[in-house]
Order: C-alpha cells, then sequence, then structure tokens
C-alpha cells in the first residue's frame, strides 16, 4: 500500500522553527515531486512548497526566504525546515506526490497522493 506519512509539527512560539518530514512507503520519492501545502478551518488547501524530481523549488510568496524544501532519496523522505514561524503559519500541512500530472504545481489536483497531515500551531 502507498502511503505518505507526515510528522514533526507541534506547538511553537513566534520566531521559533520546525522541521516537518514526509516520509514515504510503497512509493519511491524520486519518481514523483513533492509538495506542501496547508490548510486552517473554512479555507482551502493552500501551496506552500515544491520539490521537483530534478530537485528545482519553488515556494509560496508567503514563505519565500523562511522555509526551505529539500529531499532525502536514501531515506525515501522530503523535509520542510520552517524558520521565523509566524502565527498565520498556523495550520494543518500536508504533504503529497505527483507523478507527472499535467497541471499546475501549486494546484491540489496535479498530486496523485497525500498524507494525513500534521498539525502546526505557532502561538505565544
Amino acid at each position: 500500500q502507498s502511503r505518505l506519512v507526515e510528522s514533526g509539527g507541534g506547538l511553537v512560539q513566534p520566531g521559533e522553527s520546525l522541521r516537518l518530514s514526509c516520509k514515504a512507503s510503497g512509493l519511491a520519492l524520486n519518481n514523483f515531486g513533492i509538495g506542501w501545502f496547508r490548510q486552517t478551518a473554512g479555507k482551502e488547501r493552500e501551496f506552500v512548497a515544491r520539490i521537483s524530481r530534478s530537485g528545482i523549488t519553488y515556494y509560496a510568496d508567503s514563505v519565500k526566504g523562511r522555509f526551505t524544501i529539500s529531499r532525502d532519496n536514501a531515506k525515501n523522505t522530503v523535509y520542510l525546515q520552517m524558520n521565523s514561524l509566524k502565527p498565520e503559519d498556523t495550520a494543518v500541512y500536508y504533504c503529497a506526490a505527483d507523478s507527472g500530472v499535467l497541471g499546475s504545481y501549486y494546484n491540489t489536483r496535479k498530486y496523485d497522493y497525500w498524507g494525513q497531515g500534521t498539525q502546526v500551531t505557532v502561538s505565544s
């Protein structure tokens, strides 16, 4: 069974950091583009970051310069390093894998597999 599992979420204060992990089983992540999305109650899931199969990265303007996406193919894991966290970063964060479906990288419909999400709360 193919699945993605996120971990690393938690409660932090503004300005602190967290590193989220997205580990795959039944999938070789080096064959996929991987995206991170986030969602708050009552809002649509929004794009955060993406790393392509070749390692090209993309970021939402709201996180550019603070978040870094990376991949460790040997561990079949993708990371999202989040620095200088703000209260508005509070959300459930999801990772997703794209096998090459046509579409924009920031569109959720491009992604075939999704994790269950991990909660990130930034509050003083």
